[in-house]
């Protein structure tokens, strides 16, 4: 996942984020230990979106950059 997609959640989003990618490298590197692990470059591929996402965790915790305002809910009226 590109960097810019990070930048776009919230703080709460990413942090589900980062719980989700923590759980998927524990998963390859425990298929990779089995020897079914097809592609060994999911595990680089993962380890870096973790430090993406504790990189902006970071930066937004020292003010360097900003959380993105919460989108508007969008309510839509039915009409008769």
């Amino acid at each position: 996942m590109k960097a810019s997609n990070f930048f776009e959640m919230t703080n709460d989003e990413l942090n589900l984020k980062l719980n989700e990618l923590k759980e998927e490298l524990f998963n390859l590197r425990f298929k990779h230990k089995a020897g079914q692990l097809e592609n060994a470059n999911q595990l680089a591929v993962c380890k870096k979106d973790i430090a993406r996402v504790k990189t902006i965790i970071r930066q937004r915790e020292l003010g360097i950059s900003e959380e993105p305002a919460k989108a508007a809910k969008k309510t839509s009226k039915k009409t008769k």
